[in-house]
């Protein structure tokens, strides 16, 4: 997770209520995360696999945080399925 300084967080949230203000479905969700991706002009196999290596993280550190404290609540309210 990108634990950046309070003051970055802020700058930079102030730009993404821009975008967030819109409930984007997710191929829009998709489109302009792979343009912010872009945006970083990748030039080479490098480059690729270290953006490759973003979204590895963002995507483990998603399910970590929100996805399976979900899965928990529901596994309580349901009952096991294993």
């Amino acid at each position: 997770m990108p634990y950046i300084d309070q003051e970055q967080r802020k700058e930079l949230d102030r730009w993404l209520e821009s975008i967030v203000l819109f409930d984007l479905p997710p191929g829009e969700l998709n489109y302009v995360i792979t343009k912010l991706l872009l945006k970083t002009k990748p030039k080479s196999y490098r480059d690729y696999n270290q953006l490759v290596g973003v979204l590895e993280c963002i995507k483990l550190e998603l399910y970590r945080r929100v996805v399976a404290p979900y899965e928990d609540r529901k596994r309580e309210e349901n009952g096991e399925v294993y």
